[in-house]
């Protein structure tokens, strides 16, 4: 079964790219939003001039394997494992991709803070997530721009897209006097976007192990690879804020006197990467 070169979802206008900024494809996804204890934000990152060679590699992989369904955490089987652990060490080696989460516990949420509403809630915290981090990477005035691609918020509001755009962009320029980080926002369909897939992957992993909700000795393996690839011996922690290759975040806010129940362990990469300098942002969240 032939794929085509650029499945549709990963193709992108050069026009939107400006040439004179380091422009960067951000893909996002959501887990855990219902009947979990804790809900989460994961975002795949690549720079705009790679967007022509990770959906070619992935797609090696798939010839490879013969694997031509939707990658997906939910989706690993015996049959389809060896394709995910590949697709695991495709990511830990390529210096270019990066993988960076936010989970919060529903229970922490302070919903008087936002109406009552944990809607409200969910959209300020997937904003809180790739605003953060845009925050450290352009510290110091760093001409870059950062395109999202979402697979469809978790939200009532019908125009949760265009909100979080806004409330990212209106942090940005308060903060860093960065007129307009987010340069584009849109909603794209999961089963077409390789790069949503691949966030869905990585944080279906990392909230697996949270909630310990997967005994298939697939799944097990799959969560082996990426944290052997850590230096972990699991993914039930979190790391320093620093850290820029595969960030786990878990929401905490210091100002209410609580005590962090999360564990923070460092990272000890398999395959060694170039350090990245950020700023642990200040607030009141931890990373």
């Amino acid at each position: 079964m032939a794929l085509p070169d650029m499945p549709p979802g990963d193709e992108e206008s050069a026009a939107i790219f400006l040439p004179e900024y380091r422009n960067y494809l951000v893909y996002c996804d959501d887990s855990g939003l219902h009947g979990s204890t804790h809900y989460a934000f994961g975002s795949f990152w690549i720079p705009a001039e790679r967007r022509g060679d990770f959906p070619a590699l992935i797609n090696a992989l798939r010839r490879k394997h013969g694997m031509w369904n939707e990658i997906k955490w939910t989706k690993i089987a015996p049959f389809t494992e060896r394709f995910y652990i590949d697709l695991v060490n495709l990511f830990f080696e390529r210096k270019w991709m990066m993988f960076h989460c936010l989970i919060v516990a529903k229970a922490y949420v302070d919903k008087a803070a936002h109406g009552g509403d944990y809607d409200l809630a969910r959209r300020k915290h997937f904003a809180l997530l790739p605003k953060t981090k845009i925050r450290a990477l352009c510290a110091g005035g760093a001409k870059k721009l950062y395109h999202l691609r979402v697979d469809a918020l978790p939200s009532r509001y019908k125009k949760a897209d265009e909100a979080a755009e806004k409330i990212i962009n209106a942090s940005l320029r308060a903060e860093i006097d960065q007129p307009r980080a987010v340069r584009t926002l849109f909603t794209r369909d999961s089963k077409t976007t390789t790069g949503i897939q691949m966030a869905d992957l990585l944080l279906g992993a990392v909230m697996d192990d949270w909630g310990g909700s997967s005994t298939a000795a697939p799944k097990q393996r799959v969560k082996k690879a990426i944290a052997e690839h850590l230096g972990w011996a699991d993914l039930r922690a979190d790391t320093v804020p620093g850290e820029w290759k595969f960030n786990i975040w878990t929401f905490w806010d210091p100002t209410r006197g609580e005590k962090r129940s999360v564990k923070t362990r460092p990272v000890r990469l398999r395959v060694p990467m170039r350090l990245v300098a950020a700023r642990p942002a200040s607030g009141r969240s931890r990373q």
